[in-house]
């Protein structure tokens, strides 16, 4: 029997602690293998991605659309499912709810950087974005990192007061920002989660800081102004989440950055000492991060 989960239900699979581990698990499996993604352009400026991957146990493919004109309305810019098979057997097991393990794995990655680069985790955090990744980064850097403060810039400040409540109902200090430049100054951990159909920050960051940049994940997408990245590469540390962010990685790409040179999550040493100035983690997904998920998911399955 196929479980079917919805997105509550896929959520209550993927426990933070328990995914972050399997997102370690899959990063150094010498097995598992995740194939080029098909990302095909849609009619009116959409994309449907196509992402399999797969282990010794487990094999699934990602199905999802996204509609950046989605951003800002009643209808999520990502939509679609993640189904995972037995590869012993090819029995369909899980079939995930994709906007959900989107959000969370993305999360928990970023999460997962923070732990292993960041030269001060203290707060306060500052989220510029309040679609579904800024509250999934919200709740997995406060369960993370245990901070006490986050500031939230969005351009909708309908949604940012919404972020705003769940972070007080989580037990956290909260301020909404009309300015994510001016409050650069007072935050070591930021992440940028918006549509990324502009630059959404120019200042320079702390020397201290730690940017989780999530929002672009194409060549042509960008939320960090290029004088602010080259700033990173020079006076700090790139990470990128893969390899596939050589050619993906819009902020990196668009500040002429040479990506290929740049670090992958997989060469960091979590234990090794961090580096002096500010880090820039850029994610751009991969399909091994929901087979991470997938794992995770199975763990409750019957």
């Amino acid at each position: 029997m196929t479980e079917l989960l919805d997105a509550r239900a896929t959520a209550a699979r993927l426990p933070w602690p328990r995914l972050l581990k399997e997102l370690v698990r899959v990063l150094h499996d010498p097995v598992a293998r995740v194939p080029p993604r098909l990302v095909q352009a849609l009619p009116g400026g959409g994309s449907l991605f196509v992402m399999p991957a797969f282990d010794a146990d487990v094999a699934i493919t990602k199905l999802i659309t996204f509609t950046p004109a989605n951003s800002g309305t009643g209808t999520p810019t990502i939509q679609g499912d993640v189904v995972v098979f037995d590869v012993k057997s090819g029995t369909r097991r899980l079939v995930l709810d994709g906007p959900t393990v989107t959000a969370r794995r993305t999360a928990a990655v970023s999460l997962l950087a923070a732990q292993w680069l960041a030269p001060n985790t203290s707060g306060p955090l500052m989220v510029v974005g309040a679609g579904a990744q800024g509250h999934a980064h919200l709740e997995a850097f406060a369960q993370g990192l245990s901070i006490r403060e986050v500031l939230i810039h969005s351009r909708s400040e309908a949604s940012a007061h919404v972020l705003a409540s769940r972070a007080r109902e989580i037990g956290l200090q909260v301020r909404v920002v009309s300015e994510a430049d001016a409050a650069l100054a007072e935050c070591p951990l930021v992440v940028t989660c918006t549509p990324a159909s502009q630059v959404v920050l120019r200042a320079l960051p702390r020397d201290d800081a730690f940017i989780a940049a999530v929002g672009a994940f194409t060549p042509k997408m960008i939320e960090l102004a290029p004088a602010l990245t080259q700033h990173c590469a020079r006076a700090g540390r790139i990470v990128v989440d893969t390899r596939d962010a050589d050619h993906e990685a819009g902020d990196l790409l668009q500040a002429g950055l040479d990506v290929a040179a740049c670090a992958s999550l997989r060469d960091v040493d979590a234990n090794g000492p961090r580096a002096a100035g500010p880090v820039l983690f850029k994610s751009c997904g991969w399909a091994g991060w929901d087979l991470a998920a997938a794992r995770c998911a199975l763990a409750d399955s019957p």
